[in-house]
């Protein structure tokens, strides 16, 4: 596996700020109003955090990202912030300046769409899916009913065994990131038991909302949200589209484009804040908005929840990633694999 975060390399990092002065890329008050969330709710919802590899410094560099927007401290003392290995314990593994900055990432998307979640980070041994998937079934055993997973590998004919040991997990919401190289298929955000979630270009305009959005991607493919048809996985049976008889990637979206993406603070080997996208931001703000819209019930499957209420989405419905022909890999009205059913407006969706 793989992590699916971008960053920016045509920004100036900076660890601190001049008074006044705001880091580059959108941030809380961005998102909430793009995404029609509360700025509040959530509080007490535990969103768990699943990375490979150690991050030192993700406790302080996440206090330093709330401090900068005005969010409620969230610290191992005030019981806001845990971070375990993939035993549940404090013997973390290797640390490594990539996926600290995909941790960075995650903790902060959290922070952003729910202050008042609290953050579980888990880290895996290593990016093998075996270590990974133990990192998801502890989290689930700690008692988050929010998973969220910024990787993705290749699919392989031992997805399905995965799916089972690591990702059924009824009345607990997993996310995925749908993948970071245009059209094509990643597991585990194929798995039938997880919302895999793909990307947007966000970008302010003169419209009511606001805010407009498109696929992030192009029509030749390259840097781009994934989707497509699962070559494995069992297509879930509230997965109504036509044109692939397995399981369709994804189910719904946000912003995923580095060009307009998120801000983010890490000083793990890397220079403070800076500007990053791919799935990896919008797997995490979707395991927020689930948080914010409520607790699942015991045996609910929360990846159908969006199915049932599409109206409480913003569909996207321009831009492509890639030149497959079809939905595929092109957006239009309704559903299509690279924003699935569309993008947050407000909490409804992921409501039971």
């Amino acid at each position: 596996m793989h992590c699916l975060a971008l960053e920016r390399t045509d920004v100036q990092q900076h660890r601190g700020l001049t008074a006044g002065a705001a880091p580059s890329g959108l941030g809380p008050a961005d998102l909430q109003k793009a995404y029609n969330l509360p700025a509040g709710g959530g509080a007490g919802a535990t969103v768990a955090i699943v990375d490979a590899q150690d991050d030192p410094n993700a406790e302080s560099d996440l206090a330093a990202y709330r401090s900068q927007y005005g969010l409620p401290a969230c610290t191992t003392a005030n019981g806001c912030f845990k971070k375990a290995d993939q035993n549940g314990g404090t013997n973390y593994p290797t640390a490594d300046a990539g996926w600290a900055g995909e941790i960075s990432l995650d903790v902060d998307m959290v922070s952003a769409v729910c202050p008042q979640c609290h953050i579980l980070l888990v880290e895996a041994n290593s990016a093998s899916m075996d270590d990974l998937g133990t990192a998801v079934n502890r989290a689930v055993s700690m008692g988050a009913k929010y998973v969220s997973n910024s990787y993705g590998g290749g699919e392989d004919a031992g997805d399905t065994t995965a799916d089972s040991k690591y990702f059924n997990h009824p009345g607990v919401a997993i996310t995925v990131s749908s993948g970071d190289n245009g059209y094509g298929v990643e597991y585990p955000a194929a798995s039938q038991y997880v919302t895999a979630v793909g990307g947007t270009s966000l970008k302010k305009d003169s419209s009511t909302r606001g805010w407009s959005e498109s696929v992030w991607g192009s029509s030749g493919g390259g840097d781009g949200a994934g989707s497509g048809c699962s070559a494995n996985d069992p297509k879930p049976s509230w997965q109504k589209d036509t044109g692939c008889a397995k399981r369709t990637v994804a189910d719904v979206s946000a912003v995923a484009d580095p060009a307009t993406g998120v801000a983010v603070y890490d000083t793990y080997q890397a220079g403070g804040w800076n500007v990053y996208g791919g799935t990896s931001a919008s797997s995490p703000i979707i395991a927020g908005v689930y948080a914010l819209a409520g607790a699942p019930s015991a045996n609910a499957t929360p990846s159908s929840f969006p199915y049932a209420h599409t109206s409480a989405l913003n569909d996207v419905t321009s831009g492509a990633n890639g030149g497959c022909g079809t939905y595929l890999c092109e957006a239009g009205s309704g559903y299509d694999g690279p924003t699935g059913l569309g993008t947050p407006n407000g909490t409804a969706a992921f409501t039971g």
